[in-house]
């Protein structure tokens, strides 16, 4: 199935699109609830202090884009019922306890585009991004406030370093909270 928006066609993903990572996250506090634990590195991350989320955003998007070479993205927006999904219509897939996310291909500027805020903020970011070649993930699970990340290590590295992303390396195994951040 294809939408319409800016005077373009979007692909809409199916199950057969996230099947890569469908069933392969873990249950708990670590990163692996949201990412699976197929890469190199993980991270978290938050805006820092005195950041705005458009600012924080820009900066994560703009370090994916730099280490990802030329292809579409997936962009997912989860279907809380009380936030933007873009595209309310299309068809949905479920993914990790059975959450419903509309999946459109894409790429990065609309995922900073598109939405007009999210359940973290008022930033425009999807609540599930990964390049066609799935060599990263971006996840924000519907309670948390931080993102989650996995990718290679050079990709986390450059995240980490980035003081506009903010972003926290964790492993595998670690809690996925971010330093300075609380559970509600």
């Amino acid at each position: 199935m294809e939408v319409i928006r800016d005077g373009r066609r979007w692909r809409i993903g199916t199950a057969g699109d996230v099947a890569w990572l469908a069933d392969r996250t873990t249950h708990g506090l670590s990163i692996t609830t949201a990412v699976p634990p197929v890469f190199d590195a993980y991270a978290t991350c938050h805006p820092p202090a005195g950041v705005g989320f458009e600012v924080h955003e820009r900066a994560l998007v703009d370090e994916l884009a730099r280490h990802t070479p030329e292809q579409t993205w997936w962009l997912g927006y989860l279907d809380t019922g009380a936030h933007d999904i873009v595209f309310p219509d299309a068809p949905k897939v479920h993914l990790y306890a059975g959450w419903p996310y509309v999946l459109v291909e894409a790429g990065p500027e609309q995922a900073l585009t598109w939405r007009t805020g999210h359940m973290r903020g008022d930033g425009p970011l999807p609540d599930l991004m990964f390049p066609a070649d799935h060599c990263w993930l971006v996840s924000a699970l519907w309670d948390d406030t931080w993102t989650d990340l996995g990718g290679p290590a050079a990709l986390i590295s450059a995240l980490h370093r980035n003081p506009l992303v903010n972003a926290h390396p964790v492993g595998p195994d670690e809690d996925a909270l971010p330093p300075g951040l609380t559970r509600e």
